[in-house]
């Protein structure tokens, strides 16, 4: 049939196009994986820290044909100056409902992914990340904030700022809501402060973050952070958090490894 015959001509002209070495040539992922360790409360609104593993995962420019996200040609230069787009990863550990939260369900490993927009200036820098838990029960979360920069000798990058963080319905049940069931649970365990609780999406913490970073070549570098956050709105209310603490404290150390990848 004419059709069927036009369209397996055009499909394969597309896979030679695709296929060529000028097309190629134009395909370009860059991106940053970071592993580390960190130090951080053992869930939202605990009053007690665990040391565990974290990583990242920066996405840093993409041509792809047509397609153009950020630069990928430029050098791997954290906090280079310019507007653009860069990936977002959160990982957040298992909770389980045992000692002081006898009687909740646990609360599985949550791998948060997405991608956010900023404007990076010479000594300060904007942005926004929107990330979706590809696994951990469809939560969505939305992160702003600021940073000033410090620019020093030997690549160093020095920068400190607000963050402000907001979570949807489905994020703050998983964290701080609690159900009639796990209610009458904590009963029977002997914990009254953990009653029902449904809490509404919306802010869930401010507070601010300082770290720096320290290129070890053109590929490598090492970083550190020191993070405050203070629980607000219905995280704040949360029995969960009531008999924990509202001020949370975080920090980490890691290496980073960028990659330039021609496709």
């Amino acid at each position: 049939m004419p059709f069927i015959r036009n369209s397996v001509l055009a499909a394969s002209a597309s896979l030679c196009w695709l296929a060529s070495p000028s097309f190629a040539q134009d395909r370009a992922l860059a991106f940053s994986v970071t592993g580390g360790v960190e130090v951080a409360p053992s869930y939202f609104g605990a009053d007690d820290a665990r040391i565990g593993p974290t990583g990242a995962l920066g996405f840093t420019g993409l041509r792809f044909g047509a397609v153009r996200l950020s630069d990928p040609d430029r050098a791997p230069t954290v906090f280079a100056p310019g507007t653009g787009v860069r990936g977002s990863f959160r990982l957040i550990g298992k909770r389980e409902g045992k000692d002081e939260l006898e009687g909740l369900d646990d609360v599985g490993l949550a791998v948060e992914a997405g991608l956010g927009v900023y404007y990076t200036a010479e000594n300060w820098q904007v942005f926004s990340d929107l990330r979706f838990a590809a696994i951990g029960n469809q939560n969505i979360v939305f992160e702003v904030g600021g940073d000033f920069i410090y620019r020093g000798h030997n690549g160093l990058v020095i920068y400190g700022g607000p963050r402000a963080d907001f979570g949807n319905s489905r994020f703050m049940q998983r964290y701080f809501g609690i159900t009639a069931n796990e209610e009458a649970r904590a009963t029977l365990a002997g914990n009254t402060n953990l009653r029902e609780f449904s809490p509404s999406g919306g802010l869930y913490s401010y507070g601010v973050e300082l770290g720096a970073y320290q290129p070890l070549s053109p590929d490598w570098g090492v970083s550190g952070s020191i993070r405050f956050d203070r629980l607000h709105g219905d995280a704040a209310e949360s029995p969960i958090v009531q008999q924990g603490r509202r001020d949370q404290i975080s920090a980490r150390i890691g290496v980073t490894r960028h990659f330039n990848l021609r496709f």
